[in-house]
């Protein structure tokens, strides 16, 4: 069939047209409505107050300005909120989720409390990334990593598939530490009371966490970090290794290389799956927006946390990249996985 210039020309204006109706409406979309944001922690910790601090500052950046209403839904290391956005919750672009940022691996490995795929949630962006540290108390006679080579050092803990028990759990299997975990405390902050009573000597946890609730015991010296978990050293901790850098053989290298790169999703949100792009993408934009305002800055940085942002994009791209892993490395990772 031809179709003259000017026919093509009518075609694109309409097709313009369309486009603008479309981008209006989705404008529109958010206007007196409310937007759930579902947190996958108890209330109080740092991931909690982080999310909470999204909550209160993304709604000035979306046209129509949506109220936030905050729901924890704490659970399975945020396997229970994660399935919840997945199979459950509307996809309409009405809720947002902050979970574990070890969820997407452990998506990937074949979890069987993991019912969702990573790739599929619309990766909304990344505040920053989050940093996990080993720590002791000051009364522990442990005092550097090496003593963890040596003596058993009791952590508590929350659940069996949170990063707080994994991470302590991967080293005693690589790097042959000894750290014994005791399972069932509600949360970070709970874990990290039981520290300073004396019931366990330390806990595992994110650095920001630390800061957040208990700001004093780094000012004081209360603590003695052993070990940081991510693929770099955190600023604050220049002469503290990594347990990346702990493992020599190249082989455990690379399966810790593989679990300790949730730090870089870090305190990523997202959305529900088959969301419409358009309201993606003003989601997308508010995020971006918020990560600039000096308000929100300035309020995570009194709780003692970094804004290293990463827009919405790059981190689905991170995500999807889980799914390049080759099979061999992904059989090694599972491997340890399972022994935990």
């Amino acid at each position: 069939m031809f179709i003259s210039k000017e026919g093509l020309r009518v075609l694109a204006v309409a097709g313009a047209c369309l486009a603008a109706a479309g981008s209006a409406l989705a404008q529109d979309f958010y206007a007196g409505r409310n937007i759930e944001m579902v947190v996958g922690y108890p209330p109080g910790g740092s991931n909690d107050l982080y999310a909470r601090l999204v909550a209160q500052f993304i709604g000035d950046h979306i046209p129509g300005r949506p109220r936030l209403v905050v729901q924890n839904m704490p659970g399975g290391g945020s396997l229970l909120a994660a399935n919840h956005i997945y199979n459950v919750a509307p996809k309409d672009g009405t809720v947002l989720a902050a979970v574990s940022q070890g969820i997407p691996l452990q998506a990937r490995l074949g979890h069987p409390q993991a019912r969702f795929d990573p790739a599929k949630f619309n990766w909304i962006g990344r505040t920053a990334a989050s940093s996990n540290v080993t720590m002791v108390w000051q009364t522990s006679s442990a005092r550097t990593f090496a003593d963890a080579l040596k003596q058993e050092i009791t952590l508590g803990a929350t659940g069996a598939g949170s990063t707080v028990a994994l991470y302590p759990s991967v080293m005693n299997e690589i790097l042959k530490t000894k750290f014994k975990l005791i399972l069932g405390y509600k949360g970070s902050p709970e874990a990290m009371l039981a520290m300073s009573r004396g019931e366990v000597e330390g806990h595992s946890t994110t650095w920001e966490a630390v800061k957040a609730v208990n700001p004093d015991w780094v000012k004081d010296g209360k603590v003695r970090v052993l070990v940081q978990h991510g693929l770099y050293r955190h600023a604050d901790l220049p002469d503290v290794p990594t347990s990346v850098e702990l493992a020599k053989d190249p082989a455990d290298r690379a399966v810790m290389e593989v679990i300790m790169s949730a730090a870089e999703v870090g305190k990523a949100y997202f959305t529900s799956p088959a969301v419409p792009p358009e309201r993606v993408t003003i989601l997308r934009r508010a995020f971006d927006a918020m990560v600039k305002d000096p308000a929100f800055i300035a309020a995570t940085r009194k709780l003692g946390g970094d804004v290293a942002p990463m827009r919405g994009e790059e981190v689905q791209a991170m995500i999807g990249d889980l799914d390049k892993l080759s099979p061999e490395l992904i059989a090694r990772v599972k491997a340890v996985y399972n022994e935990q």
